[in-house]
């Protein structure tokens, strides 16, 4: 029975595909029949998604290239279209945090070092921006497209410690609704821009901070499950059905929305 998802065939690029979420939404889009391009910044590590995604009977392809850079997602956009002569999803899945944008216990906003706070909004808000604008041409003329960025639950209930990060979070909501109604009001319903802002999920650049090396929380772990009602740090599992939803003619109606996937978080308060 075909999936109620109606995705096969479908062509997907994922920003940030190599790492711990982006690779979990290849995955999952594969699994689909979704034909699925993995972007990241070095051949070894994205080539382990799509070695996985092809072991599964899934059809993925590596494309390295930075999200800073227009020329490379220019050339980027070019290899789908002679691949597979279209774009349906782009999942702006890149991003990510600096120590030097972040106040630590003992430090003040006036440590913070502005070239780390620099990439860390570069990275966040522009790296959503450009391949948004370099792959939502191809939309504009086939007048259909899903575009997927991720939030965070530091954009709408800034995080201490972490203002870069926030603070760019905060910037892709607003991007996200801004894109949602230029291209829907210009090009038509078929394109759709909506966002999912997950909770806390345990990955490499946040690992540190929520667990000792012994597995145990930090007093920051305890006070994020203490504020998380279902009592639990997110799996990237846990972002599946809305991604599948997002990315299907099932949220056909839905664009400029921000989605949460936090346990709770966002509703929590004492």
């Amino acid at each position: 029975m075909d999936s109620i998802f109606n995705l096969k065939g479908k062509v997907a690029l994922i920003t940030g595909g190599s790492g711990i979420l982006g690779s979990n939404m290849a995955e999952v889009l594969s699994k689909q029949g979704v034909i699925t391009f993995i972007l990241g910044r070095t051949l070894e590590k994205v080539q382990v998604t799509v070695d996985k995604i092809k072991s599964q009977g899934g059809k993925a392809f590596p494309v390295i290239g930075n999200v800073l850079n227009q020329e490379e997602m220019e050339a980027i956009r070019n290899i789908i279209i002679e691949k597979n002569g279209r774009l349906d999803i782009l999942i702006n899945a890149a991003g990510g945090n600096m120590p030097g944008a972040t106040i630590g216990p003992d430090q003040a906003i006036y440590d913070l070092k502005k070239d780390h706070l620099q990439k860390v909004l570069d990275l966040n808000i522009i790296g959503t921006i450009l391949p948004t604008q370099v792959f939502s041409e191809l939309f504009a003329k086939q007048k259909s497209g899903v575009i997927i960025n991720i939030s965070s639950a530091s954009a709408e209930r800034p995080l201490t410690r972490v203002v870069g990060y926030s603070s760019s979070k905060a910037a892709i909501d607003n991007f996200t609704k801004w894109m949602s109604v230029e291209l829907a009001s210009k090009y038509g319903e078929g394109i759709r821009v909506n966002a999912i802002a997950p909770g806390f999920f345990i990955g490499e650049q946040n690992r540190a901070l929520l667990l000792t090396p012994e597995g145990e929380l930090t007093p920051r772990g305890i006070k994020i499950i203490d504020h998380t009602p279902m009592g639990r740090f997110g799996v990237p599992e846990d972002l599946n059905g809305v991604l599948l939803f997002l990315c299907s003619d099932m949220s056909k109606f839905v664009t400029g929305t921000i989605i949460k996937v936090d346990g709770g978080f966002g509703a929590s308060s004492i």
